[in-house]
């Protein structure tokens, strides 16, 4: 085929690519060439300029050409044997650190794992002796491509978690950002984004990019996942775990779908959580995958209970809970008789005992109260009834209603369920939460008191008084009555407060919102009484001087009772009237 070496700074006609019977020559020829280049090139008063130019220039040259023929030789249908590949690695990867040379051992680099693939399991990877010496050096492995990193992490589950921790880390400071957003609204709040759009978060990506078809790294990023989860109890987790394995699935990764027996029940959920509903039908599925956990099998209970803690699954899970008790009134049906009911409880309890099945290691489902089924729920469709009778009775006509007043008292058992019972707390707040949306203050009122003590504070965590907050927006014409703003504010937000900081963000938040509604007289008590102290974090100390700079706006804006009084009336001089003509 002629001389494959060029003569000068031109590439000569000899070099054109021929197809995979040319490449070991013509990769031999290059790489002999480039070393020998290389050594022309150092430094010398002894060679002429002109000569370390044309070879410099021929350098430059040789990536580009050498990195188009590895790209057909590797579209190639009829791929030529993966050794060849290997050959030049070995051949070229003493030149990895001559600057214009290393984009094509990087390359070839990058394409083993791929012969790999297509080959067999047992071709064509990066030698381990290559990892060792690009893993040693700090710049190779930046430069190298994440298909030659995946080969490295798998092999060292420390420097893969030295990788990971920092997504984990901002994708935590992100979740935490979105619930403690100055932004209150029912309709753009932290469960707005639907499932898909939430997946196409930087965190996810990255992550899905690092793992690709890696099950041993997939498998990695999960155990990161659970040890997290185990050591701070932050939901959170959680979700990443859902969201990586359905970022995989859009992307159709078999390898690691195929393998992981949470994809289908993942999958059901995903749809659910979109709709914001579980209907029979996926129920039903639902239902199947946890009984069809075969004997010895009952680890994958850890997995799934981990999936359905996520608060968007659980949100999902509540939300199709009220819904099913307001249908069970207007069909006059007891909960304990509804298999929809129950499986959506037994959904949730096994959710919300994620964390104690995987720190146990006893992978069984967790055993519902029955007295959640047979007196909380009831009196929960009670409080249903109430609201209907009383809407009904506000009503009709005049002379036809009869002087009711709203129930104001609180079953002592319902503070006592929320406070002994997570289930029956969960689904408490949920409902708090939907008469606040359906703008039901005098419910709201009425439960206020029995979530100052519940099970875990749960009635003080971030979700839900992000939800809470934000539900609250569309009372503001009711923050102007004192009363009102006593019973929330005196009788919930400020009864802890002072000892847990994120209940004193969200009352700033909903302060810095509503503060042109709430009582004059009342804002002055709660601005004192919410000024950080000395303990307070940055954040909380940021949102109060927020709330005072707002506040001085709004005082700028009214006058004074001094100015008020010192206005001079506006006097409008009397029109002048003709006199009347004489008779």
């Amino acid at each position: 085929m002629g001389c494959c070496c060029p003569p000068c700074s031109r590439p000569c006609p000899s070099w054109t690519y021929t197809g995979p019977r040319g490449w070991n020559s013509i990769s031999q020829c290059l790489m002999s060439y480039a070393t020998n280049c290389w050594n022309e090139c150092q430094p010398s008063p002894l060679r002429e300029r002109q000569r370390r130019d044309t070879t410099w220039n021929v350098l430059e040259e040789i990536p580009l050409y050498v990195l188009h023929v590895e790209t057909h030789f590797l579209s190639c249908a009829n791929l030529p044997r993966y050794k060849k590949l290997e050959d030049l690695l070995e051949k070229s990867f003493s030149l990895v650190k001559m600057p214009s040379l290393q984009p094509v051992v990087m390359c070839v680099m990058k394409h083993l794992p791929k012969v790999r693939a297509v080959k067999s399991a047992l071709a064509g990877e990066v030698p381990e002796k290559k990892l060792k010496l690009v893993m040693a050096d700090k710049e190779l492995y930046r430069a190298c491509a994440v298909e030659v990193k995946r080969q490295i992490w798998q092999d060292n589950q420390a420097l893969f978690g030295d990788e990971v921790s920092p997504l984990l880390k901002q994708y935590i400071l992100e979740k935490e950002s979105a619930l403690f957003s100055t932004e209150l609204s029912v309709l753009h709040n932290f469960f707005s984004p639907s499932p898909k759009t939430r997946r196409q978060g930087e965190v996810v990506q990255k992550l899905t990019q690092m793992v690709g078809k890696n099950v041993k790294l997939y498998d990695m990023v999960l155990q990161f996942l659970r040890t997290l989860f185990l050591r701070t109890r932050n939901v959170h987790y959680c979700t990443l775990r859902a969201e990586l394995l359905m970022s995989l699935h859009d992307l159709d990764v078999s390898d690691i779908c195929t393998v992981d027996p949470c994809h289908k029940f993942t999958w059901c959920l995903d749809a659910c959580i979109r709709e914001r509903f579980v209907d029979s039908k996926r129920a039903r599925e639902l239902q199947g995958f946890l009984d069809g956990v075969k004997k010895g099998q009952e680890q994958v209970l850890g997995d799934l209970s981990m999936i359905l803690c996520d608060p968007f699954a659980i949100n999902t899970l509540s939300l199709s809970t009220i819904r099913h008790l307001q249908e069970l009134v207007s069909q006059e049906t007891l909960p304990r008789d509804s298999p929809d009911l129950l499986l959506l409880l037994r959904l949730l309890a096994l959710g919300q005992g994620a964390w104690d099945l995987i720190d146990s290691q006893v992978f069984k489902e967790p055993k519902m109260e029955a007295e959640l089924i047979t007196k909380f729920l009831p009196m929960l469709m009670s409080f249903v009834v109430d609201d209907y009778t009383f809407n009904v009775d506000q009503k009709l006509p005049a002379e036809e209603k009869a002087p009711v007043t709203y129930p104001n008292t609180l079953p002592e058992s319902f503070t006592k369920f929320l406070q002994e019972q997570r289930m029956a707390c969960e689904v408490g707040l949920y409902y708090v939460l939907h008469i606040t949306k359906q703008r039901n203050k005098n419910a709201l009122l009425r439960l206020l008191p029995g979530l100052v003590e519940t099970f875990g504070d749960l009635a003080f965590s971030d979700i839900f008084l992000h939800l809470l907050t934000g539900s609250l927006a569309l009372l503001a014409d009711e923050f102007a009555l004192e009363d009102f703003c006593s019973s929330l504010f005196d009788g919930f937000f400020l009864t802890a407060s002072p000892r847990k900081e994120n209940v004193h963000r969200h009352v700033l938040r909903l302060l810095l919102h509503l503060h042109p509604r709430v009582a004059p007289s009342k804002l002055e008590a709660l601005q004192k009484a919410l000024e950080p102290t000395g303990q307070s974090g940055e954040a909380v100390k940021e949102l109060y001087s927020q709330l005072g700079e707002k506040l001085e706006q709004l005082d700028h804006r009214k006058p004074s009772p001094t100015q008020a009084a010192e206005t001079p009336a506006l006097e409008l001089p009397l029109p002048n009237v003709p006199a009347p003509a004489p008779l």
